[in-house]
């Protein structure tokens, strides 16, 4: 099946079009479609690759797609023993369940582990979500790491070029010094791709142990003075500077705190 685009050439992918409305990822979406949960004009969906306009009839699971909001993002500040995930087969508790209930339904920008803390990214906007997690970016994570060991600078120097850990090439990794603490030290460590458990995986190759993770910086928005389970919105002015978003309509009323980036 095959939905025409509009005449003046802005129909959208169908997929991106779930995004939007704040339902799922665009990835989910896809699996959503596979699995037969979305309708369009009345035909139910094999495909992802179908093209809707502004009039198209769209049922997920027999429910009508909710209107696009405008696009929102908020700063978290993850305290570390949550799951960054909507469900966790094993019970652990989850970023999503710890979150106000006055938060529409969001989606998280990257991931950050189990025991990690510090600043996750969440929109209701999938589309954005995939976006900003793309290397391509160029946006900077910066991380306050605290290992067990005593690293020394020109051994840090050597991440600078990237490393090879157990055939995996990561890329250059800018970690600096901050201050020795008993048999630990402090590190800042800042890197723009970040795979799962990369840092963790790239210290113990080193022969330090981390102790903790702290991202405190992802691109241009910042940890700032947020507290453990504190989430903030980012005001939208300052995701049209950051982001390069287009003029929206007139803002709604916020559920949260005013945010800022960099606070």
């Amino acid at each position: 099946m095959s939905v025409a685009a509009e005449p003046d050439g802005r129909g959208e992918r169908i997929a991106r079009r779930l995004a939007r409305a704040g339902l799922c990822s665009r990835r989910e979406a896809e699996r959503w479609i596979a699995a037969g949960r979305v309708a369009v004009d009345g035909k139910v969906l094999s495909s992802p690759a179908v093209l809707v306009g502004p009039a198209s009839a769209i049922l997920v699971d027999g429910h009508p797609l909710p209107a696009a909001e405008r696009t929102r993002l908020w700063r978290y500040h993850k305290p570390a023993g949550l799951v960054t995930s909507h469900r966790d087969p094993q019970g652990r508790p989850t970023v999503f369940g710890a979150l106000p209930k006055v938060m529409p339904r969001v989606i998280s920008v990257g991931r950050l582990d189990l025991t990690a803390e510090g600043l996750l990214l969440l929109t209701n906007d999938g589309a954005l979500a995939r976006r900003l997690e793309l290397p391509s970016n160029g946006w900077l994570r910066r991380y306050r790491v605290r290992v067990h060991g005593a690293p020394e600078p020109e051994n840090l120097a050597r991440l600078e070029k990237g490393i090879e850990v157990e055939g995996v090439r990561y890329g250059p990794i800018k970690a600096a010094l901050d201050r020795r603490q008993g048999a630990n030290a402090w590190l800042t460590v800042s890197l723009a791709e970040g795979r799962n458990r990369e840092i963790r995986r790239v210290m113990e190759h080193l022969g330090w142990t981390v102790t903790r993770l702290i991202r405190i910086a992802y691109g241009p928005f910042q940890l700032g003075l947020l507290e453990h389970g504190q989430v903030d919105e980012v005001p939208h002015r300052v995701l049209r500077d950051q982001l390069g978003l287009g003029r929206v309509a007139r803002e709604r009323p916020r559920t949260g705190n005013r945010a800022a980036a960099g606070a």
